[in-house]
């Protein structure tokens, strides 16, 4: 599947605070924790557990929110499916990294140890 420039922008206007929750509540139910949704976050974007509070406080969209992020060198090592969407494939460079936060939060989820996640 191909993402239109309408479903990117749409992603580019999400809210870290308003996918942030949804992420607990997925992982939550798979016996994860909010840490280590936390954890996951600050791997991929060098934002600690502070610094994620104050995006979310902010209500930052997900262009601010990537566009002060530091990717991880190894985000590129994120592949696979999400959402219907092959990550490697995404052109648009913002909706690729949300997909590959989507991608590390389903990962947790379905109970991949961490040192795999963080693509040790």
């Amino acid at each position: 599947m191909t993402p239109t420039p309408e479903h990117n922008a749409k992603i580019a206007k999400l809210t870290f605070a308003e996918v942030y929750p949804l992420y607990v509540a997925k992982v939550e139910r798979k016996g994860r924790t909010e840490e280590e949704v936390q954890q996951v976050v600050e791997w991929l974007t060098g934002f600690d557990c502070q610094k994620q509070l104050l995006l979310i406080a902010e209500k930052v969209t997900f262009e601010t929110f990537f566009e002060r992020a530091n990717l991880h060198p190894n985000a590129h090592l994120i592949t696979g499916l999400i959402c219907g969407y092959r990550i490697e494939a995404l052109d648009n460079p913002l909706t690729q990294k949300v997909r590959y936060l989507d991608k590390l939060v389903d990962e947790l989820a379905k109970g991949k140890s961490m040192e795999k996640i963080l693509r040790k």
